[in-house]
């Protein structure tokens, strides 16, 4: 899909606020209701627009204590992969995983509370997930930049 400069405005304008309405967007982009309503779906049609969801902020429902959790599996079979990848899904203090390169084979993103929390974490739910060879765990000290907006 192409994207005039338009479509790439409207993005931004609704990676920073979705909740906008189309009337506030037709003023900011100087375009009439209708074809901001237009553009929008056409986004959501091709999949450019996946969803809409609300931020949280981690402070105030207490999951501010973010660990980056390196794993290592015993072996990269196929079945080893697919269980773990699997059984990560059903972790809610996972909210990030990645399969990468390197030494190690996943990036685990988790926010608990504290460390109290994250050690119950590893002893009760982590460890007990089949092929994982070794782990290995960053703290975060502060947060430099988060965002969701992708800029086209």
């Amino acid at each position: 899909m192409n994207f005039d400069e338009t479509d790439k405005k409207l993005l931004l304008l609704l990676q920073e606020d979705c909740k906008q309405t189309t009337k506030e967007l037709s003023y900011k982009l100087g375009l009439s209701v209708t074809a901001v309503y237009e553009r929008i779906k056409k986004l959501e049609n091709f999949g450019v627009i996946s969803k809409y969801v609300a931020l949280l902020d981690r402070q105030k429902i207490d999951r501010d204590f973010i660990v980056l959790c390196h794993i290592k599996l015993t072996q990269h079979k196929k079945e080893y992969v697919l269980q773990f990848e699997k059984e990560v899904m059903n972790l809610h203090e996972v909210t990030e995983c990645f399969h990468v390169s390197g030494d190690y084979d996943y990036i685990l993103k988790i926010g608990v509370k504290d460390m109290a929390d994250y050690r119950n974490f590893m002893l009760t739910k982590l460890t007990a997930l089949q092929h994982i060879a070794s782990t290995h765990s960053s703290f975060m000290i502060s947060e430099v930049k988060n965002t969701t907006a992708i800029v086209i």
